[in-house]
């Protein structure tokens, strides 16, 4: 029977869950959800009519699936279309399929993009031709260190040192004024406010865009509550900021600001954990940056960096895309959204 390459349909979800499984990802609790699959992968968006979840098929067995996160990338008044390829794996069985599929993807756009992975996927990426495009950095702000006792990690000799340590870095935290800003919460039917501040890329970092779409989109997710919010100085809007809530951890998914000031940028951060205080049950707001002025408000802010790992693409062979580093955010990837339905935390 012939092997082909395809969209998938929703009423493969079943299918896709069980490949997932057997290839080894980790997905557990509400990520394997129907609910979620749908909303991922074929929920309609504005800003990308064409499929987001590919397989390799021979008649109906699934041999391989990736999911796919579409974008945008700007730099230095140029810019290109990339995927960030989501939920990619191959039955023990299929050998070469994963490759397959990933040639296939590659094909579509300009470049791929691939940040952290398993330590097979980190192996094997410069591999097939993936380039090294700047660092991400995950960073954690305790805020309620009693609530770290909820976290599903067992309980070792560890946990009581932890508990000091994070109520240490809670009450040490340094507090930004933001007495010239003004936060507003935003809608999924005014999105438009914040379209006149959206990443925007320098000499020195690239960017991936933002439209309405997209914002959209992110706002209607069933698997962790986002919330988004416009920032303004002088009655003008400077900047937004977008907050994903998931059992016992807040996480900044996406921000922008118009300024280089590194004091304008603490506001945006102080704005953001003044929010998420605001939430009860919550031990830690969490973020990811690779932009130096988001990573030094947040160093500032009292956040510690936990881990690291690199960013990275893939370009098409004859298409241009950028040598410098990429600005990454949670949004970029399902980071801003996955979680197993119980706390796991960073810090």
């Amino acid at each position: 029977m012939k092997t082909e390459v395809r969209a998938s349909t929703p009423d493969e979800g079943p299918a896709i869950t069980a490949l997932l499984r057997a290839s080894g990802l980790k997905l557990t609790g509400i990520a394997l959800t129907q609910q979620q699959l749908h909303w991922k992968y074929w929920q309609e968006r504005s800003d990308w009519p064409g499929p987001r979840s590919i397989v390799v098929a021979r008649g109906s067995e699934l041999l391989a699936h990736t999911g796919i996160l579409p974008g945008r990338c700007s730099w230095d008044g140029q810019s290109c279309t990339v995927i960030h390829m989501l939920d990619w794996a191959a039955a023990p069985s299929a050998v070469g399929a994963g490759l397959v599929l990933m040639k296939y993807v590659a094909g579509k756009v300009d470049a791929l993009i691939g940040v952290g992975g398993s330590q097979y996927t980190l192996r094997a990426m410069p591999m097939v031709g993936f380039h090294p495009r700047g660092q991400a950095l995950g960073f954690a702000r305790p805020l309620r260190a009693l609530e770290y006792l909820q976290d599903s990690a067992p309980r070792s000799w560890k946990t009581l040192p932890k508990l000091a340590r994070n109520t240490y870095w809670a009450l040490r935290a340094p507090r930004h004024s933001t007495q010239q800003w003004q936060v507003q919460g935003v809608d999924v039917d005014n999105v438009s406010q914040v379209l006149t501040r959206l990443p925007a890329a320098s000499r020195s970092l690239a960017v991936l865009e933002r439209s309405a779409g997209f914002f959209q989109y992110f706002l209607d997710c069933p698997i962790a509550r986002m919330s988004m919010f416009s920032l303004q100085k002088a009655a003008a809007v400077r900047g937004y900021f977008m907050l994903a809530e998931v059992p016992g951890q807040v996480r900044l998914v996406d921000c922008w600001l118009d300024s280089e000031d590194p004091a304008d940028w603490c506001a945006l951060v102080q704005c953001a954990v003044d929010q998420t205080r605001r939430i009860p049950g919550i031990a830690e707001l969490v973020a990811v940056s690779s932009d130096p002025n988001l990573s030094q408000a947040l160093a500032a802010s009292g956040f510690h960096v936990r881990w690291t790992t690199e960013v990275q693409m893939f370009p098409r062979k004859g298409a241009s895309s950028p040598s410098i580093p990429l600005r990454f955010q949670m949004l970029d990837s399902d980071a801003a959204y996955n979680h197993p339905g119980i706390a796991q935390l960073w810090a």
